[in-house]
């Protein structure tokens, strides 16, 4: 049998030495004292010697367990019986009034220092505030039902509630919108917005903690829905992906600062569909109950119940390799 051939050895050449480079460590003392300078410079921001926000991971774990005790034994409290649920239950609402006091104290305080205001006795409202939000729970598992519920009838797609309740965008934007509702008319600071900010990053779903919203509400895909601050919006409402809920535009007081407290969005009745990318806008404008807006549609003036808006169908070109064909 032939012995194997040798491969050629190959020596290894050190690699030569680099030329003395600067010592860019040395020098980020220099970016250092720049970046610290802005901190004393009014134009710009910074959260130096204040009291702490609340936490993002934290509102993120409380998201958590609202969502584990409004939908128990779906999520993280799996493995549930008719034994162990007062307990369980029991220790996920516990556990509950302790981080979401917590987190309310930081915001309160925040602001009254922010503010300059005199003490509001932070704790003592923090914990006052998680009690009075504890109490809605029964309330928000009620009307999220009616949501699942909204769900299932408006879209044939749906092949359970369990479905719906594990995988659908909307209703995990609805749930946290409700949940920071709750504590936005508790007029907690900040948190109900981080809370529906963590929605929108997660789903695409944007609707501020300010907005009224009734029962059975759907939004269907979800993918880029916006609802404002101040938009009411009746029972059993169904948006498709992409529509808007927006404001015209935005007034503006003698000293030229904006005026935060008008009805800028707008107001859907009960019963009222809205197709997927449409925008609607104004403060002032009212779609009635009952009523359709189609697709793709800019809608700015009121509408009266039981319409529906549309546009003129597009003119359609095929062109083929023999002669174009127009179609309408």
């Amino acid at each position: 049998m032939p012995r194997p051939k040798k491969l050629p050895r190959v020596l290894n050449e050190a690699c030569p030495k680099e030329p003395r480079q600067i010592d860019f460590r040395a020098r980020l003392p220099e970016i250092v004292d720049e970046v610290v300078a802005t901190c004393f410079d009014q134009a710009c921001f910074e959260h130096v010697e204040a009291e702490p926000l609340p936490s993002r991971q934290h509102v993120i774990e409380l998201l958590d367990t609202c969502r584990d005790i409004l939908f128990p034994g779906y999520f993280r409290t799996q493995g549930l019986d008719r034994v162990n649920l007062k307990y369980r239950i029991g220790l996920e609402i516990s556990g509950l009034f302790d981080k979401l006091a917590g987190e309310i104290t930081h915001s309160i305080r925040h602001e009254c220092l922010r503010h300059n205001q005199t003490c509001q006795h932070c704790e003592a409202a923090g914990k006052e505030k998680a009690y009075a939000f504890l109490a809605t729970l029964p309330r928000l598992r009620t009307v999220l039902a009616t949501d699942v519920q909204a769900a299932y009838l408006g879209d044939p797609a749906a092949g359970s509630f369990d479905e719906i309740i594990f995988s659908y965008p909307g209703i995990h934007a609805i749930m946290v919108y409700r949940v920071a509702h709750e504590l936005y008319q508790l007029e907690v600071p900040i948190l109900p917005r981080i809370m529906t900010e963590q929605a929108h990053t997660i789903t695409g779903i944007d609707i501020h903690p300010g907005a009224q919203i009734g029962h059975s509400f759907f939004i269907d895909h979800g993918t880029g829905v916006v609802i404002g601050q101040t938009a009411k919006l009746g029972d059993r409402v169904k948006l498709y992906q992409g529509v808007t809920l927006g404001a015209l535009s935005f007034k503006r007081d003698q000293a030229g600062n904006l005026d935060r407290q008008s009805k800028r969005h707008p107001t859907l009745e009960d019963d009222v569909t809205v197709y997927a990318g449409s925008t609607i806008l104004g403060g002032d404008t009212v779609i009635g109950a009952r009523s359709v807006v189609g697709g793709n549609i800019w809608v700015t003036t009121s509408v009266p119940a039981d319409t529906k808006v549309m546009l003129n169908p597009p003119e359609l070109i095929f062109k083929s390799k023999h002669s174009p064909k127009r179609a309408k």
